[in-house]
């Protein structure tokens, strides 16, 4: 079961509007003005489908980290539920961190995502969630993953991959790690 919203074309041509915006100014100094100009639109029309700037950004993100978050699902290969969980896992994380819009949101707002590490848990982050609690409850029988709540395992490894997705530690060979705890974390 895939948790990725659907877009309208209509809305993803905005989307790719204020992506190309934030990744030129940043998302502080992205405005609905140049969003609707780069894409082609009136102001009015971008209001009527996004109220504030805030829910524009919001939307870009879920779709443009829920993109990569998918692609890691259903790139998976491995033989058991633990091993494709594990896998899932690094290559979304590694994705993410690579990300030249998450990489722009690192380096020119990181203030913005204070709020999803201390606070709640974004679009993305309950797409990632419902995403891996989704694979680990399809291979349950296997006996490659411990006994326990799918949905709490979910929760505790995007909890782990936060950490490794955020940091930027060039000397560590962060994806391989995240794996070794992940598969750590899972093994029965």
């Amino acid at each position: 079961m895939s948790q990725r919203h659907e877009f309208e074309p209509a809305e993803d041509a905005v989307l790719d509007a204020a992506r190309a915006c934030v990744l030129a100014v940043g998302f502080r100094r992205t405005t609905f003005s140049d969003v609707a100009r780069r894409a082609g639109v009136s102001r009015m029309t971008l209001y009527r489908r996004f109220p504030d700037l805030e829910t524009l950004l919001s939307a870009l993100m879920t779709r443009e980290f829920g993109r990569l978050v998918e692609e890691a699902r259903t790139a998976r290969s491995a033989a058991t539920c633990r091993e494709r969980a594990v896998a899932m896992v690094a290559l979304a994380a590694q994705r993410l961190h690579a990300d030249p819009l998450f990489d722009r949101l690192l380096d020119v707002d990181p203030e913005l995502l204070l709020p999803y590490v201390t606070l709640r848990l974004g679009g993305m982050q309950r797409m990632a969630v419902a995403g891996l609690a989704a694979e680990l409850r399809s291979g349950a029988g296997d006996g490659s993953v411990r006994d326990a709540d799918p949905d709490v395992l979910a929760r505790g490894i995007e909890l782990m991959a936060r950490g490794f997705v955020l940091a930027r530690e060039p000397e560590l060979d962060a994806w391989t790690e995240l794996a070794r705890a992940v598969d750590g974390y899972l093994r029965p």
